[in-house]
């Protein structure tokens, strides 16, 4: 697989924004964050999506961590899936049983989120093109059109990361690291 060495590069005015707010907001800068601040427009776009992702999506915490996981797991992103792993322990309160599905490919335990991975994991690895039954299981369960939207929306902002970390590599952070993952 391919690697980017990413050897004397500057940081732009515009990552170094980020990276300082990053740093304010979390008490360090992932790894992750490093590397795609060497592209701007790629941590631009990263952090801004995923913000928006958080506060529009239309999904509370536990099922973005769900959308965010199971992209992940159809990407095979180790460090996306480390990441999010602690993020939906300690911050989201995902349950261990619901994270622990996700990244052992077993069935997720609630009905509702179970749901929502099942549609975010084929929307993810057929790019897009899923049947109209599939569709119509995810609204039978109780979203709504909106929320297949936001799940795209959601691959979206993993599909930076994921693709990112695939060509740059970066080390699972110390916070990361009990969660560390291998398909």
């Amino acid at each position: 697989m391919a690697h980017l060495k990413l050897e004397n590069n500057t940081i732009s005015p515009i990552s170094q924004e980020i990276l300082d707010k990053t740093q304010k907001a979390l008490g360090f800068i992932p790894n992750m964050y490093q590397k795609m601040g060497v592209n701007p427009a790629l941590l631009d776009a990263y952090t801004y999506s995923y913000n928006s992702f958080r506060a529009n999506s239309g999904f509370n915490s536990v099922e973005q961590e769900v959308v965010f996981l199971s992209v992940a797991y159809e990407n095979n992103c180790e460090y996306c899936m480390a990441a999010h792993s602690f993020v939906g322990d300690m911050m989201s309160k995902v349950p261990t049983e619901v994270t622990n599905a996700i990244r052992d490919n077993k069935q997720v335990p609630d009905t509702k989120l179970a749901a929502l991975s099942k549609l975010t994991r084929s929307l993810t690895a057929n790019r897009g093109h899923v049947s109209q039954a599939e569709v119509d299981d995810f609204l039978a369960i109780g979203y709504t059109e909106a929320h297949v939207l936001s799940i795209v929306t959601g691959i979206a902002v993993k599909t930076l990361s994921n693709y990112s970390n695939h060509l740059t590599n970066p080390v699972v952070d110390v916070p990361f690291a009990g969660r560390i993952w291998k398909k």
